[in-house]
């Protein structure tokens, strides 16, 4: 079991949607120290002066994507607060529900540095101590996207099928070599963060951000290595491998609407 209590938890994104609920609810099951990494001032001023009634915190306006940033924040965090005993990796963005060939290079590079790169560079400074301490946890948030495809959503797709592919493959280096240091990969449907508004979901309902918080902290707490939210989407995953990739398409994709839920999506209102 990993212990939230008394230790120390750094969350990426942690001053909006489910990155805040997860900082709040680790200051309410005793951390040592809530640390936030987030690219919004004002939210993480706001989030700051809230929580500190909950227990410390401390904020960071950090770009994850950028090698050199982390390292420095990391470097910050660690002379401020300490050792970071649970990292959750939360940050993410999707820029649009355009089809491949309308995609920018610009929007290309974005998604994956921040929603594949980012979540590696964090945990790469995080690793090596926790590895000499022979304690700590790393959970990192992908997607439902990064085991099914979705059309107008191809980048973000690509982006959380590394995130999975990269995490579950860090799970099995840990596991070899023996060591006390856990990695779970969580992977979850639509949230209902504003992230993304507009979206249409016939057959699984949007999760809610409190429950999905923590249905993820707990997650952590169990060592669990690979959650998929809600539990019932791994079906999909069973459909996949015996399904042939026509009857996919039409059943899942089609029948029940999962090929169609982007297209209405608006995002987050600026």
């Amino acid at each position: 079991m990993t212990k939230i209590k008394d230790n120390c938890v750094l969350i990426t994104g942690g001053a909006s949607g489910i990155g805040r609920i997860m900082g709040r609810m680790s200051l309410e099951k005793g951390a040592r120290q809530l640390v936030i990494w987030d690219i919004n001032e004002q939210n993480i001023a706001t989030t700051e002066a809230e929580f500190s009634k909950l227990g410390k915190v401390k904020g960071y306006r950090v770009d994850v994507s950028d090698a050199e940033a982390v390292e420095a924040a990391y470097a910050q965090t660690r002379k401020e607060c300490g050792e970071v005993d649970i990292l959750i990796n939360c940050a993410g963005i999707v820029t649009g529900n355009k089809t491949f060939e309308q995609q920018s290079v610009s929007d290309i590079e974005r998604t994956m540095n921040i929603n594949a790169k980012a979540p590696m560079l964090v945990a790469l400074q995080v690793l090596g101590g926790m590895l000499e301490r022979d304690h700590g946890h790393i959970c990192n948030i992908a997607s439902a996207a990064g085991m099914i495809s979705n059309p107008k959503m191809s980048v973000y797709a690509a982006s959380k099928w590394a995130v999975i592919g990269w995490s579950d493959s860090l799970r099995i280096e840990l596991h070899q070599r023996r060591s006390k240091v856990r990695v779970t990969t969580v992977a979850p449907y639509f949230i209902n963060t504003g992230m993304f508004d507009g979206v249409k979901s016939s057959f699984f309902s949007i999760l809610e951000p409190e429950k999905t918080s923590r249905n993820i902290l707990r997650a952590i707490e169990r060592n669990t290595d690979f959650r998929g939210l809600p539990w019932s989407y791994h079906f999909f995953r069973l459909c996949q491998g015996l399904l042939p990739v026509s009857w996919f398409d039409t059943i899942v994709g089609n029948w029940l609407g999962i090929y169609s839920a982007m297209d209405n999506f608006t995002g987050r209102k600026k």
